[in-house]
């Protein structure tokens, strides 16, 4: 097996990712989808398609909960950039 060298841009987005995956792997759905629109700064999380939600919660925080039913289906956050870790 060849190997490669990663840029460092690449090496943080690597980094990055791994570290994100100990939280990840805790939520509860078996398949994830994250979309980021980088212009109106809004993360999209959701756990399965969203066409069947029932209700959006806002929580003050400028977050937004859908939910089907009692399972949360999807998590939309504002101002993602701005979030602290």
């Amino acid at each position: 097996m060849a190997t490669t060298t990663l840029t460092k841009d690449a090496e943080q987005v690597v980094q990055r990712s791994i570290s994100l995956v100990s939280d990840l792997v805790q939520l509860p759905a078996d398949q994830m989808w994250i979309d980021y629109d980088r212009e109106a700064d809004v993360l999209y999380i959701s756990f399965r398609k969203l066409q069947r939600a029932q209700e959006t919660i806002e929580l003050d925080d400028d977050i937004l909960i859908i939910k089907d039913g009692d399972q949360i289906v999807g998590i939309t956050i504002l101002h993602a950039s701005q979030r602290n870790q």
